[in-house]
């Protein structure tokens, strides 16, 4: 009995980890949920650490929370912020609706640690989870926010990769201007390109998805803290709303603003849908090029052979001196993942029901998985795959000499059906 201790609750007595941070709540959650063996992201968290600092600001300021609380909460959040007590955050990522367990998870470890530097032990609650570290606030309105703010940091990252992708597509745009091959449509013959054009074309996709994502952040900027449960700001101060997005403003350097419709931001999560198709959407581009980059890598005796990729490992365990494309494979792999999350997102944000929408916790785990995911995978394409890309000059002139298809430049002086018999009996000749 030593290792654990007693704490109450509405429902009745539950026994929790003598030294844990967390409490009743966090472990009636954990018995409940074990699920996925996934864990709420660490990211989420430190912004929910983040809130609960910007929230006890305001209230000290606006005289509802004593200074001396009001100190120490700060002091346990900005270590739960650094990192201090991550092993103290271990709900599945699949609990209950609205993100309701790890909003107390964090209430409860803040509420813990603010207790022992102000001289008491754990369980105690000199600072109360819910009446001091939730105060002025809710699950309904905290929980969303920490996916935007999260989110938004998130993208700042996978922004920066996207733009050195497309900035490494661009060099080999300049590298390759002048090399002549087959175009192809239908995976059929078509008129001549020059690689350069390619890889225009690959630049081009990946730049355009690159301000979709930028602008789909910028939506996220826009929070409804001071909403609280059903979004008119009950149990709010006078003042509350101004005073914790300042707060957030100052402690992240990032112009985040007071929600316009508080009860949209809180029934619906559209922006966080948007923000995922964004993702979807740049996942569907880059994995058009790791399939391309497949397709003209292959042979070398039996494929196209076109390029040649970085060497990275070999490709058999029975095949001596085979050598697949493993990079493309292994980011058309991680795109199906980011596309089947928005999928995830899309059903979610589907399922709200009148004044809130419960599914966030699925929605915060799948555009943070789906984030990472992204720009690891596009920061691996560009280094492994892209920088040391060479083609095959020796097979693109052979094949781009005798293309017949481009005897299509003849067709406005020849007429279409001159041209038609000219490419078939010059195709018969090859034969």
């Amino acid at each position: 009995m030593n290792n654990f201790r007693v704490e109450r609750d509405s429902i009745g007595a539950f026994r929790v980890p003598a030294d844990a941070y967390y409490g009743i709540f966090t472990e009636r959650a954990r018995q409940n949920f074990r699920i996925s063996h996934s864990k709420m992201p660490i990211e989420i968290i430190r912004s929910l650490a983040l809130i609960k600092k910007a929230a006890v600001m305001a209230n000290v300021r606006l005289g509802k929370l004593a200074k001396k609380k009001g100190d120490a909460i700060i002091r346990a959040a900005d270590e739960v912020i650094k990192g201090k007590y991550d092993d103290e955050f271990i709900l599945d990522a699949f609990q209950a609706g609205a993100g309701t367990s790890s909003n107390m998870n964090v209430n409860e470890v803040i509420a813990n640690r603010a207790t022992e530097i102000l001289g008491g032990r754990k369980g105690q609650y000199i600072v109360h989870p819910n009446d001091d570290v939730n105060m002025s606030q809710s699950s309904n309105d905290v929980f969303p926010v920490a996916i935007r703010i999260t989110a938004y940091m998130l993208s700042l990252k996978l922004l920066r990769e996207v733009h050195l992708l497309g900035e490494a597509l661009k060099e080999k745009r300049a590298e390759f201007r002048g090399v002549k091959k087959v175009g192809r449509t239908h995976l059929q013959d078509a008129v001549n390109i020059n690689v350069g054009d390619e890889f225009r074309g690959y630049e081009g996709v990946v730049m355009r998805e690159h301000s979709h994502i930028k602008a789909a952040a910028g939506e996220l900027l826009e929070l409804n803290l001071g909403a609280t449960a059903v979004g008119n700001g009950i149990n709010t101060p006078k003042g509350f709303k101004r005073e914790i997005i300042n707060a957030i403003r100052r402690m992240t350097g990032i112009k985040f603003r007071e929600g316009r419709n508080l009860f949209e931001l809180t029934q619906s999560h559209n922006s966080l849908l948007n923000f995922s198709s964004a993702l979807r959407n740049l996942a569907v581009g880059i994995d058009k090029i790791c399939n391309d980059m497949r397709l003209l890598s292959s042979g070398p005796l039996a494929g196209f052979n076109e390029i040649l990729l970085p060497k990275v490992q070999p490709g058999s365990s029975i095949m001596p001196a085979k050598v697949n494309p493993s990079i493309p494979e292994a980011v058309n792999m991680a795109c199906y993942r980011v596309i089947g999350n928005d999928t995830t997102v899309m059903m979610a944000a589907n399922a709200g029901q009148l004044e809130l929408n419960v599914m966030t916790p699925v929605i915060a785990f799948s555009l943070v998985e789906s984030t990472r995911i992204l720009e690891n995978a596009i920061e691996t394409l560009r280094k492994k795959a892209i920088a040391g890309l060479k083609v095959n000059e020796k097979r693109l002139k052979e094949t781009a000499s005798s293309n017949v298809m481009d005897y299509t430049r003849l067709a406005p002086k020849l007429g279409y059906s001159r041209v038609a018999e000219l490419i078939k009996k010059k195709l018969k000749e090859l034969k």
